[in-house]
């Protein structure tokens, strides 16, 4: 994988990743939903991270 992340010469560690979420919903066939990711070693790189990741997503059926 070194020539996809980096130089070769990673510090290699497994990624570790936590999630949170919370649907709301909105309407009757709509929801919203707040994430959140903290991620430590990100590309399995001991020196980078760690990394938090927003989003916010909208769900909707017709």
């Amino acid at each position: 994988m070194g020539p996809f992340i980096g130089d070769g010469r990673l510090n290699y560690r497994p990624a570790l990743v936590m999630e949170a979420f919370y649907s709301v919903g909105i309407a009757r066939n709509s929801a919203i939903t707040f994430d959140w990711q903290h991620i430590r070693n990100p590309a399995y790189n001991a020196d980078r991270g760690p990394v938090n990741a927003l989003a916010v997503r909208l769900h909707t059926e017709f």
